[in-house]
């Protein structure tokens, strides 16, 4: 298996992830959202996009609106989607990935306003069409939490359930999860979204109380499963996904599956 350096070779791996069964995810998704911004979505979403190329899946991703990007050359650079194009090995372009690219960091709705346009989620439905046709299986990015607006009115959790696309969450492992992770896992259920599982991602090297049991004490506060409690990593140029002997270990690919098999 090559190394680009967000790709590990799994020479024993514990788990084959080409068993049969994974045949029946042709053309499904799975929408990964937050408790927050800056929670680790992206690591996440390019972690399991780069585990499931590197088990002989295509694997197509999207992030429809990115703000905050940067500019290089007179154009705004989506990090977040280059990211997930990269590790993913996506052929599809960056501008139908990322359709809608803003430079300040704010709420879609706000930052398309701002800078006099408006998002079409007609547009944003018809590339997810395209991408998810193409694919094995494809892994839809949103900003913030579910409560993000794309329009005035309209939210990532109304695109989710429009592409009625299951949730993966991902939460910061840290004190507050707790009620942050509740109140999410709540209003997707209020919306009538299925939720896969959540994900505890530590953003921080620093040890607490709260971030060793927070599994434990989630585990009594809802039914819904903890598919993996990853470690804080350093994340750089050469290092942009969890190495994917770690990850494997640490996130629930079996139970992943087995819940997506029940769609």
């Amino acid at each position: 298996m090559e190394d680009r350096g967000w790709i590990l070779s799994l020479q024993s791996s514990i788990f084959d992830c080409r068993f049969s069964t994974w045949g029946k995810l042709m053309g499904n998704g799975i929408f990964i959202t937050g408790t927050d911004t800056g929670v680790g979505k992206t690591l996440v979403a390019a972690s399991l996009a780069a585990y499931l190329r590197a088990c002989g899946y295509r694997v197509g991703v999207m992030k429809p609106v990115e703000t905050g990007c940067t500019e290089a050359n007179g154009m705004l650079v989506p990090e977040d989607a280059v990211r997930l194009k990269e590790a993913s090995g996506c052929a599809e372009p960056i501008e139908k990935i990322c359709p809608y690219r803003f430079a300040e960091p704010m709420a879609p709705s706000i930052a398309a306003e701002r800078a006099g346009g408006k998002i079409d989620v007609d547009l944003l439905l018809a590339s997810y069409g395209e991408i998810s046709a193409e694919y094995d299986i494809t892994l839809v990015e949103g900003a913030g939490g579910l409560m993000v607006p794309l329009l005035p009115s309209y939210t990532y959790a109304d695109f989710a359930r429009v592409l009625k696309l299951p949730l993966l969450v991902v939460a910061a492992n840290k004190l507050g999860v707790l009620n942050h992770l509740s109140l999410t896992l709540e209003h997707a259920t209020c919306k009538g979204l299925s939720v896969l599982g959540y994900v505890l991602n530590r953003i921080s090297s620093e040890t607490s109380p709260a971030a060793e049991t927070n599994r434990e004490v989630l585990s009594g506060l809802t039914g819904v499963p903890c598919l993996g409690e990853l470690p804080f990593i350093e994340t750089n140029e050469s290092r942009k996904t969890f190495p994917l002997d770690l990850f494997e270990l640490e996130f629930n690919m079996r139970l992943l599956e087995r819940v997506l098999l029940q769609q």
